[in-house]
Formats: C-alpha cells, structure tokens, sequence
C-alpha cells in the first residue's frame, strides 16, 4: 500500500487593491475638509458675517426746493436751464414788475396823505384846545352861555378823535406800503439752495400765478439713502449705526460711508395710496420693507455725486454705532 500525501494548498492572501484605498483616503480627506470648512464657516458666520444685513432695494432722495411766484405777474426772464448748478441766492427768474410798482407808489402816496391828515388834525385840536380854555376862563364872568362852552368842549373832543383816526390811518398804509415793498422784491425768484435745477417749466412771457410750480432745485449735496429693509432684517438696527453703501452708477469700486440717521413711521403698504386690507378671510402674509434713512459723509458725495432715484445696495454694521439704553 503506497503512501499519499494530501498535499493542502497555502491559503491565499487577497492583494490589496491601491486605487481603492487611495480613493478612500481622498473621499475621508475631502470629507474632513467639508466638516472644517462647515466649522469655519459657521464660525465666520457668528463671530463675523451674522452682524452685517444688506439690502439692494435703496434709492437715493433729498428734500427738493420748489420754485414758487408769491405774486402773480408776466414773467420778464429765466435765467437758468435744467441741469444747471446754481448757488443759494442765484437769481432764477423775473416776474415784470410794473404793476408791483405801481402799488408801491399808490401806497407811497397813501402814507403821504394820511401824514397829512394827521397834521391838519392836530392843527384843529390845537385851536380847539385853545377855545376851549378861554371859555372855560370866561364862563364864570358870564361871558360865555352854558351852550357855547358844551359846544367848544365837543370840538375839542372831536378833533382829539380825528388825531387817533389819522393816526390809524397812517399805520393802515404803512402796513400797504410795506406789503408792496415786498411783493416788488418777490418779482425777483432767487434759489432757495444750493443745487441743481430740474422739473422747468416757466417761460419767458408765461403769466404765472402765486403758487404755480417754475421749477425745482435739488441739493444733490445733501442727498441721502431710503433703503428698504425686511422687518426681519431689523431687529438689531439701530440709530448711529455704521453703514456702507454702493452705487450702480460707480460701481462697487466707489463705497460711501453713512450712518443709519432713523426709521420711517411706517411701511411702504402702510402709507400706500389704497393700503390692504388684511381683515379679510383671505389674508395671505406679506413680509414688509420698512423704510430707513442712511445719512452719507458729504465729503465723499461732494467727490462722488449723487442724483436722486439712483439705486444703491446698503450694508449695515448692526454691531457699529453707540448700545441703545
């Protein structure tokens, strides 16, 4: 009987595959770097980012000057156009002033003649003050009757009221005559502010009437932002709060630096022409834009300027500015 050996095969080790532990070791590496950038993020975010909200829905505005006769009149001459720059003072506009001139030398004349009144007033009183003393020295000698006393007594009285009348009289055309002084000088329509003129629309020869919008003047100078923040937004902003804001029309190269200056009274719906009515059974919510106002540093509108409707993009620091008590 022969000897068989059972010979039993080594085990056999699986070779490691390389490309599926390198790409192990990628997605453990990419996988490490998505959790330290979602930690540094989130950490960017509270420490830093959290305390900045923006909005693009801004525009600039200012408080416009309007250009408004005081007296009616043929206007005589426009001394600007639109676009023009003007200075406050500038002289913008020439009613004709003949008819203003004419009341002033009729009240002139007036005041003239109600001086004279009152010098013919105090003549008379002077004379019966006179006969009235000497009849009073005489009345008890009985050259004088009871009846021409009464009646130099009232002739005094008399022109002693004459005297308050021509008095008042002088004070009645004082007041006209000082009231044409100054429609004369409201003939000449000077610039409220300084500016820019808009909206002309005078012209030489037009008769205009008292309160008849000419013209306007904007102070580009002191124009500030509206920017439009959801009531969301608005929960840490505060008055004397830093704020940074850009133009469409420079860019993103030119930032301006304002101050959050206050808060509207109420939200654009609030005062809209028709406002909604959410009292009813449909009433779907609506989240509100409250309307804030940024004052900017006139140093950089002056080299940058502003016209007014231009829209802008506004960031508040929320941690700037002075803690509310």
């Amino acid at each position: 009987m022969s000897n068989q050996t059972n010979t039993i095969p080594p085990e056999e080790h699986p070779v490691p595959d390389k490309n599926h532990t390198r790409r192990k070791r990628l997605f453990i590496g990419l996988f490490a770097i998505i959790i330290a950038s979602a930690i540094g993020y989130g950490a960017y975010w509270y420490l830093y980012a959290s305390r900045f909200v923006s909005t693009d829905n801004a525009y600039t505005a200012t408080e416009v000057a309007q250009v408004t006769p005081s007296v009616s009149g043929t206007v005589q001459a426009v001394n600007v156009v639109d676009t023009q720059e003007v200075k406050a003072g500038d002289i913008l506009v020439v009613i004709d002033e003949i008819d203003a001139r004419l009341a002033l030398n009729q009240a002139m004349a007036d005041e003239s003649q109600a001086h004279a009144q009152l010098a013919a007033a105090q003549a008379d009183l002077k004379k019966a003050k006179i006969d009235l003393r000497r009849r009073k020295a005489l009345i008890g000698s009985g050259s004088v009757s009871g009846d021409e006393l009464t009646t130099a007594q009232n002739a005094y009285e008399s022109a002693s009221a004459r005297i308050d009348q021509a008095k008042a009289a002088i004070a009645q055309a004082q007041a006209r005559a000082e009231q044409a002084r100054v429609d004369l000088s409201r003939t000449i329509l000077r610039a409220p502010v300084d500016g820019v003129i808009s909206k002309r629309t005078v012209q030489v020869g037009q008769k205009v009437q008292a309160g008849m919008p000419l013209m306007a003047v904007v102070p580009i100078q002191d124009i500030h932002v509206d920017a439009n923040f959801k009531e969301g937004q608005l929960t840490h902003v505060r008055t004397g709060q830093s704020a940074e804001v850009v133009s469409d029309i420079h860019g993103s190269s030119v930032v301006y630096h304002g101050v959050v200056d206050g808060f509207s009274g109420g939200t654009g719906s609030a005062f809209a022409l028709i406002p909604a009515q959410n009292a009813t059974g449909n009433w779907i919510k609506v989240v509100q834009r409250l309307p804030i106002r940024i004052r900017l540093d006139p140093e950089e509108l002056k080299a940058n300027p502003l016209q007014v409707g231009l829209s802008m993009t506004v960031t508040v620091d929320t941690a700037s500015g002075k803690p509310q008590e």
